[in-house]
């Protein structure tokens, strides 16, 4: 036997390898994604390009808290069953503070109040009674200083200036007589209409009462 006949079979072995190889080199290149080109960026554009550390963030808006509204805090006095102070909601109206008071006397005038007026918080509300001397004004006054001196529509000529009234015209306030009205000349000088506190026998009742009548100048 010749000696290719003897070497044949393991040239065929070799052979079929070498094709098995390259068929297996073939699969796996086909597989492999296309190389993406390099692009080359110079040292100018480079220093140029801005870069991005941080990542941007999105903000989640939050939904916006409605307020409470803060009821309003007014002292009812005069003719009602039970004066004080009472919180109403807000937009009441004097006729709905008169009613969280207990509601009028027989003898309140309510024609002399505006009973639609809108309340403001810390205000006063005066009911006046019948045949109340000097004639009632229309109560409405708030607790900041001009309003407590003097209401809405009235003239300052109206009101009693505690500094400069006379004997005759503190006894036209309801409730004075001649001792009280002595006691409030020997009081002098008053800065606000409060101070009339510190008048002997005067009292809260009795100052929401002529307090609609009197200033301090």
């Amino acid at each position: 036997m010749s000696r290719f006949h003897i070497h044949f079979p393991t040239m065929v072995g070799v052979s079929v390898f070498w094709v098995i190889l390259f068929v297996a080199y073939a699969l796996y290149t086909a597989r492999q994604p296309a190389p993406q080109p390099i692009e080359i960026i110079p040292p100018e554009e480079m220093a140029a390009t801005p870069f991005c550390t941080e990542s941007p963030t999105i903000e989640a808006s939050s939904p916006t808290a409605t307020p409470t509204p803060t009821p309003l805090r007014v002292y009812v006095s005069g003719a009602v069953h039970a004066p004080g102070v009472y919180r109403l909601p807000p937009e009441s109206l004097v006729v709905d503070a008169i009613e969280k008071a207990g509601g009028a006397l027989d003898q309140a005038d309510l024609v002399a109040i505006n009973l639609a007026h809108p309340l403001v918080d810390g205000e006063q509300i005066y009911v006046p009674y019948e045949h109340e001397m000097p004639a009632p004004m229309p109560i409405s006054q708030s607790s900041s200083p001009q309003s407590s001196e003097q209401k809405p529509g009235q003239p300052a000529s109206s009101l009693i200036d505690l500094n400069t009234a006379t004997q005759e015209e503190l006894e036209s306030l309801p409730g004075i007589g001649p001792a009280m009205a002595q006691r409030i000349i020997d009081g002098r000088p008053y800065s606000a209409v409060d101070d009339l506190l510190r008048v002997k026998g005067i009292g809260e009742a009795k100052l929401a009462k002529i307090r609609p009548y009197v200033t301090v100048r």
